[in-house]
């Protein structure tokens, strides 16, 4: 959350000539509902089982660049499916930086009452070592603006690529 998954992510695609998709935004269009209300509605658990049958379409597409919503990392449903269908990108980002980019956010449902540092803190406990287990590039989001953030990611994407390309290679070579 507030890692810049969307904006970052919507300059990758563009940059890697892929097609962009925001899981929340694909199923705020499904359903003509908002995540909020679904999270109102239907609860967290609710939710998480829209979310990952969404996950599931969107990851089923050909050059395509998911942004997850923030707590899709929770379901191991999730977790399998990122983790056979693509290259997993972790932005990694701190607390206070989430702070600052969502001081004037209020449509974040699970920051809508309460300290909301201590509730990022008590998310980035829980989901942090996810991230990290699952994540093919881990790429700081923290220092840089959007575009240079957009352009350093997609080369490290287009290093990952180019290294796992040739790693495959060799293991064909030698069998």
């Amino acid at each position: 959350m507030g890692s810049g998954k969307t904006t970052i992510g919507q300059r990758v695609a563009e940059l890697l000539g892929m097609d962009f998709f925001d899981s929340d935004r694909e199923l705020e269009e499904q359903t003509g509902a908002s995540v909020n209300l679904i999270f109102d509605v239907e609860g967290e658990t609710g939710f998480r089982k829209r979310e990952m049958r969404m996950l599931r379409k969107l990851s089923a597409r050909i050059n395509a660049l998911v942004a997850t919503g923030g707590g899709a990392i929770l379901t191991p449903e999730s977790r399998e499916i990122l983790g056979r269908t693509g290259l997993v990108v972790y932005l990694q980002t701190s607390v206070s930086q989430q702070l600052k980019r969502l001081r004037r956010d209020r449509s974040r449902p699970l920051l809508q009452s309460g300290d909301r540092e201590q509730k990022l803190a008590a998310l980035a406990t829980v989901r942090n070592p996810l991230y990290e287990e699952l994540a093919d590039i881990v790429f700081q989001s923290r220092s840089h603006g959007p575009d240079i953030s957009a352009r350093k990611l997609a080369e490290s994407i287009l290093a990952y690529r180019a290294h796992a390309g040739a790693t495959t290679a060799e293991t064909e070579n030698d069998e």
